[in-house]
C-alpha cells in the first residue's frame, strides 16, 4: 500500500495531543510494516527546513518519506471551504490512501480517505471552543464526514458522540484506541533531572500536576477553587503546578489564583519541552486531570506509565482510559475534588497501590497495538 500521511499536526510550532497520537501510530506503523510506502505530505510557504527539522524525529528510522507543496496550507484550508480545488492538483495521485487526523478531509483527496475526529467538544460543550475552531468544524465537518472512507476515533465514548450527532455515519466508524510512548513515559532513569526541570520551571518542593492546554474544559478554575479548600485542611499540602501552553479563554483561570490568593501556593509554567515531561511527571506526588471533556485524554496515561498515581474526573473517556488505576472525582463538585486530592496526599498506601497498577495498565496502550488496527483499516479499504 501507499499510505501518505497529512503531517500538518506534526510540523505546528508547538505539538498537541493530536500531534503525538499521529506521530505514534505512524511511526510505528512504519516499523512493523515496511512493506508498505509512507509519506507525509504537508504545504509550506516558507520556513520549510523548520517543518522539515520537526518532522525529523519521525521520519529517522521509519523509512517515512516527506511530500511538501510550496503553497500557503492556512490559504488552501480556507479557500477549499468555499471553493473545492482539488486537493489532488497539490500531491498528485500517487497514493492509494490518505489519512488526515485533524477532523477536516479537503476536497479531491486521490484515492481511499481516512478522517481521525477526536471528539464533539465544539458541540458538547461549544462554549469551550475558540471561536475560530468552531465555525470551521461548523462549517467543515459534516462535508468532511461525508468524504471520508472511514472516520476513526479514539474511544468508545467518541464514537457513541460521534453517533449522537451523526448517526448516518455508523457504518465508517472504527475505534482505534491512543497508546503510550513507553521509552518517552517511564520510571524515571534519570532521577538528576528532575531537580534540574523543577529549578528551570521554577518549582520548589513537593507538587501536585496538571499538564496539558491552559483552557477551560479543563476544568482548571474548578480544581484551583478545590485546591483552596484542600489548602484550609491541610497546611502543608503539596503545591499545585499547572504546566503547558496557553489555550484560550484562560484569563478565568489566572484570575481564579488571584481570588483566592494561592499566587504562591500554585505555579503556573510555560510550555514544557518534550524532552521535561518525563522528569517533569516523575517528580510529581500525584497527577491531576479533572476535565469535562476529552476524546481520550493522553496525559494521565502518560503518568500512569511513569508510575505516578492519578486523579482524573468521573466524565467523557477518562474512566475508560484509566479503568479503576485511578481516584476517580466528580468534576463539577469542588468538595469532592478537594476530598480526593486529600486521599491522594495522605495515603501512601493508596498512592503505592495506584502507581503499580497504573503501570500495568498503561503497558497494555501500545502504539503497536494502536497501529495494528489502523493498518487493518487500511487493509479493510482496499
Amino acid at each position: 500500500m501507499k499510505i501518505a500521511f497529512d503531517a500538518v499536526p506534526l510540523v505546528s510550532d508547538r505539538m498537541t495531543g493530536i500531534g503525538w497520537c499521529e506521530a505514534g501510530q505512524t511511526t510505528a506503523m512504519a516499523r512493523l510494516h515496511p512493506e508498505d510506502s509512507y509519506t507525509y505530505s504537508f504545504f509550506s510557504r516558507k520556513d520549510d527546513h523548520i517543518k522539515l527539522d520537526r518532522l525529523a524525529p519521525f521520519t529517522k528510522d521509519t523509512g517515512i518519506g516527506t511530500q511538501l507543496v510550496r503553497f500557503s496550507g492556512w490559504i488552501y484550508r480556507a479557500g477549499s471551504t468555499f471553493i473545492p480545488f482539488p486537493y489532488s492538483f497539490f500531491f498528485g495521485k500517487e497514493h492509494d490512501i490518505t489519512h488526515f487526523f485533524n477532523y477536516i478531509v479537503p476536497p479531491g483527496v486521490h484515492g481511499k480517505t481516512v478522517v481521525t475526529v477526536h471528539d464533539m467538544v465544539y458541540k458538547a460543550f461549544p462554549e469551550t471552543v475558540r471561536g475560530r475552531t468552531k465555525y470551521m468544524l461548523d462549517l467543515g465537518l459534516k462535508r468532511s464526514m461525508k468524504r471520508a472512507d472511514i472516520i476513526v476515533t479514539d474511544s468508545e465514548f467518541s464514537k457513541t458522540e460521534i453517533l449522537k450527532y451523526f448517526p448516518e455515519h455508523e457504518k465508517k466508524l472504527r475505534v482505534v484506541p491512543c497508546g503510550v510512548d513507553l521509552e518517552r513515559f517511564c520510571p524515571c532513569t534519570e532521577p538528576e533531572r528532575i531537580p534540574e526541570v523543577k529549578k528551570s520551571l521554577g518549582i520548589e518542593g513537593d507538587y501536585l500536576l496538571y499538564l496539558g492546554t491552559i483552557e477551560p474544559r479543563k476544568n482548571l478554575e474548578r480544581l484551583i477553587s478545590a485546591y483552596h479548600i484542600f489548602t484550609q485542611r491541610c497546611n502543608d499540602a503539596p503545591k499545585l503546578v499547572l504546566a503547558g501552553g496557553k489555550g484560550w479563554l484562560y484569563d478565568g483561570i489566572f484570575g481564579r489564583v488571584k481570588e483566592l490568593g494561592l499566587e504562591d501556593r500554585v505555579i503556573f509554567t510555560k510550555y514544557v519541552p518534550s524532552e521535561d515531561m518525563n522528569p517533569l511527571m516523575c517528580g510529581a506526588c500525584a497527577f491531576v486531570f479533572p476535565s469535562v471533556y476529552e476524546g481520550f485524554g493522553m496525559p494521565p496515561l502518560e503518568a500512569m506509565a511513569c508510575g505516578v498515581p492519578v486523579m482524573v474526573s468521573g466524565a467523557a473517556s477518562l474512566p475508560e482510559v484509566t479503568g479503576d488505576c485511578a481516584v476517580i472525582c466528580d468534576p463539577y463538585s469542588e468538595e469532592d475534588m478537594a476530598s480526593c486530592l486529600e486521599k491522594l496526599c495522605s495515603d501512601s498506601a493508596l498512592r503505592d497501590d495506584l502507581s503499580s497498577r497504573g503501570l500495568e495498565r498503561a503497558r497494555s496502550f501500545t502504539w503497536e497495538r494502536s497501529a495494528e488496527l489502523l493498518h487493518d483499516i487500511y487493509k479493510e479499504l482496499l
